[in-house]
């Protein structure tokens, strides 16, 4: 079946879906979820063949993560599937209603998109993770993952596929592409009038490309440099273990920290007490002059590179700043607009770079590690949107849907 085939059978089901109850739409999702579970030696079996082949490729350990599934791994995407049905449904749900002057009532209603195609790299769980959040708000879905994870993607778009078959929403709400050609590709982003969303989520090469080529309305996800500013006043061990929690608890990931920028009042007394917390992670201490002064010869020397890189492993990038102004400017030249945290207890400090900052998440004495749809009680996500249209940061539920005007007159001409 080609893709065009594929994106005009999820065109028909999305019309099935956009009317669909909420009722019907959660016992779809109770049935995926229950398959999954019954079936976690297929899915194991599957992934494995796939882990196989990338570790013969010498895929990079961090990519090796995140295409990794896990006992846990799987019962978190059991989980976070039974946290959506619990989630209020969005579509049909009145944003506005006003009434004019000549009487007529109108209102703003959410609406499902329509089609969305995502297009992403080594991640497995984004197949049941978007599959579960576009069925949920109402739309059907053409996935087209990486050729790394074709066969864990096929396990998992099957057993999804087959569950629907007993419920009233359509199996073919769901579709998986099994060309991982750049063709595939190529042709997902020039379905106009069939696809009416497409999602790029991995790398920025991938981002990028599809960004430069589509012909169809894009969500850009982001790469992810996130920055931990600690600032002249924070508390130095709530920010060792910030920034060691943001490193190293999932490198791999898009918001975890890459660089650490400390105020150079706090720097000496500082960066040892972070070192020693994150030489249990064994991390690679990449930074400017001043940092390698005070730490020694154990920091490399900081790349032309270095600030603007998302390393998915235990490298991070560190730079010792004059001032808060300092380091905003270093967050506006190098940042990625995804995460963002300053550790500080004075408070003008902290209102400043939350203000200043311009980012999908902006943090105080927290973790960027909690920038994630489930974190912030959304249930899966389907990306990190770093763009300003329509939608920004974690996009559940309510960002796969957007708005109609819908007019209630009793005869009323123009």
């Amino acid at each position: 079946m080609t893709v065009k085939d594929q994106a005009i059978l999820a065109k028909q089901a999305a019309t099935l879906l956009a009317i669909a109850s909420t009722g019907a739409k959660n016992d779809a999702l109770a049935a995926i979820a229950k398959a999954l579970d019954e079936h976690r030696p297929q899915i194991l079996t599957a992934n494995a063949k796939d882990i196989e082949a990338a570790k013969a490729a010498g895929m990079e350990a961090g990519l090796l993560d995140r295409l990794t599934l896990t006992e846990d791994r799987i019962t978190s995407m059991i989980q976070g599937t039974r946290e959506v049905i619990a989630l209020e449904d969005p579509v049909g749900e009145f944003v506005s209603m006003s009434t004019r002057p000549n009487g007529l009532v109108i209102g703003k209603k959410r609406t499902p998109l329509g089609v969305i195609a995502i297009i992403y790299e080594s991640r497995p769980n984004v197949t049941v993770d978007a599959a579960v959040l576009c069925l949920k708000a109402g739309n059907a879905v053409v996935l087209r993952g990486g050729k790394e994870a074709i066969h864990t993607n096929t396990a998992l778009m099957s057993i999804m596929r087959d569950a629907l078959v007993s419920t009233e929403i359509p199996a073919d709400a769901l579709h998986l592409v099994q060309d991982t050609s750049r063709e595939s590709a190529t042709a997902l982003m020039t379905l106009t009038g069939l696809i009416d969303v497409l999602i790029p989520r991995g790398g920025a090469s991938l981002i990028r490309t599809v960004v430069e080529n589509t012909k169809v309305p894009v969500i850009e996800t982001g790469v992810g440099v996130c920055h931990v500013y600690v600032d002249a006043a924070a508390d130095l061990q709530m920010a060792a273990e910030i920034i060691a929690n943001a490193k190293c608890s999932r490198p791999s990931v898009c918001n975890a920290a890459e660089c650490l920028l400390v105020h150079k009042d706090i720097a000496e007394v500082f960066l040892p007490k972070a070192k020693a917390m994150l030489d249990a992670y064994k991390v690679e201490l990449r930074g400017d002059e001043h940092t390698r002064q005070i730490l020694g010869a154990c920091v490399v020397p900081a790349g032309p590179d270095d600030y603007d890189t998302e390393f998915y492993g235990y490298i991070l990038a560190v730079k010792i700043v004059d001032s808060l102004d300092d380091a905003l400017a270093h967050i506006r030249a190098h940042g990625t607009g995804h995460s963002e945290c300053i550790v500080t207890d004075n408070y003008t400090a902290s209102q400043h770079f939350l203000n200043a900052v311009d980012a999908a998440a902006v943090y105080v004495n927290a973790s960027t590690r909690f920038t994630d749809g489930g974190m912030f009680g959304l249930g899966a996500e389907i990306g990190i949107s770093t763009q300003k249209m329509h939608a920004r940061g974690p996009m559940g539920l309510r960002e796969l849907t957007c708005t109609k005007f819908v007019i209630y007159g009793n005869g009323q001409i123009r």
